[in-house]
């Protein structure tokens, strides 16, 4: 190879660590093949023992929870490839929905209202990114707390209630989730658009190379001249805006919002679905493509388990198993370097 040849592979490997020159053909199927086949098999399992899985209805039913939870796993596999974390979507998602279904008793346009929620939920996001990259408190206790602060700011200042309405007159807005487009729910178009948005951000763009830098090595990121700070706060927005558009899906599709939600195994579910599919907890690895997968199989597999009306405790007892197990996968697969795992400046 060139000298030129070899400075070009270096250079899209320090931006881009996801970077592979090819070399032949690989012969062992990724991860993303492997999780698609499962949820295949379990989906086939399911349609031959389990009566109604199969009916259109359920199907509906089934991939319209696939898209919320689809879109809330995009943005949060953008704040993990950056080595993040974020706990506060469920948060952002359920009290951002609920303010705007709560104002939409005003005279206020829905144009308006959408922008003051997608506000609302981007500055918790870039609370997160501040707190993490200039504060640097760890992701997992910054984003513990400012979850909490936003569901209890919610409940008390913005709404009146646990649940919150939209009008009847809203069919616009109830379109977002209840509406088909070309046969297909609009939740599962949203989440398609979401995901090949994201997509081509992380793998078309500088900064989304960038990112994977970041979560490769932050050292070597800021070395070779990357806004590291400035970049954490970034993912940090997408994921709140991720959260954001699950949460408006979510209240369209049900014509309310219950923000108990946040009390729920939700925020679990979406890191089950990052994990299972391929984006390492270390940073630096796996895209889009092994969210929708993860999310197929774990829509599936929850779907499956609510028709067979197991138990609840029965249910997160099989999460927290293959959860645990997808941990201890990523971990034996991908070691963190004790030299590199670091967060913020020094």
């Amino acid at each position: 190879m060139s000298e030129q040849g070899q400075a070009n592979t270096s250079d899209e490997t320090a931006l881009n660590p996801n970077f592979q020159e090819k070399k032949g053909w690989n012969k062992t199927p990724s991860q993303e093949l492997i999780v698609l086949a499962m949820a295949i098999a379990c989906f086939l399992f399911f349609a031959v023992t389990l009566t109604g899985f199969a009916s259109f209805g359920n199907l509906i039913t089934m991939l319209r929870s696939i898209a919320v939870l689809g879109i809330l796993s995009t943005g949060m596999a953008v704040v993990v490839i950056g080595r993040g974390l974020d706990l506060s979507q469920v948060s952002v998602m359920a009290i951002s929905s609920a303010w705007v279904l709560t104002l939409m008793s005003s005279d206020m346009s829905l144009a308006v209202i959408l922008l003051m929620g997608l506000g609302f939920a981007l500055t918790v996001g870039i609370l997160n990114g501040w707190i993490v990259a200039f504060i640097e408190i760890p992701p997992l206790f910054a984003t513990l707390a400012t979850g909490l602060v936003c569901f209890g700011f919610g409940r008390w200042v913005l709404l009146s209630g646990v649940h919150a309405y939209p009008p009847k007159e809203a069919t616009d807005f109830l379109f977002l989730g209840q509406g088909l487009f070309f046969g297909l729910p609009m939740p599962v178009l949203t989440f398609l658009a979401v995901a090949i948005v994201i997509h081509l951000f992380l793998r078309r763009t500088t900064i989304g190379r960038h990112i994977y830098g970041l979560g490769d090595n932050l050292l070597a990121a800021r070395l070779i001249g990357i806004s590291v700070r400035p970049l954490i706060i970034l993912t940090y927005m997408i994921s709140a805006t991720a959260a954001f558009i699950a949460g408006i899906t979510t209240a369209a599709t049900v014509a309310s919002m219950n923000t108990e939600i946040v009390n729920s195994t939700l925020i679990f579910d979406v890191l089950l679905v990052v994990v299972l599919g391929g984006v390492s907890l270390s940073g630096g690895r796996g895209g889009i493509a092994s969210v929708v997968v993860g999310a197929i199989l774990i829509g599936i597999l929850l779907n499956g388990m609510t028709i067979l009306n197991i138990n609840s405790d029965v249910q997160n007892i099989a999460k927290g198993v293959v959860l645990l197990a997808a941990i201890i996968v990523d971990r034996r697969l991908h070691p963190k370097d004790e030299e590199t795992d670091k967060q913020g400046d020094h």
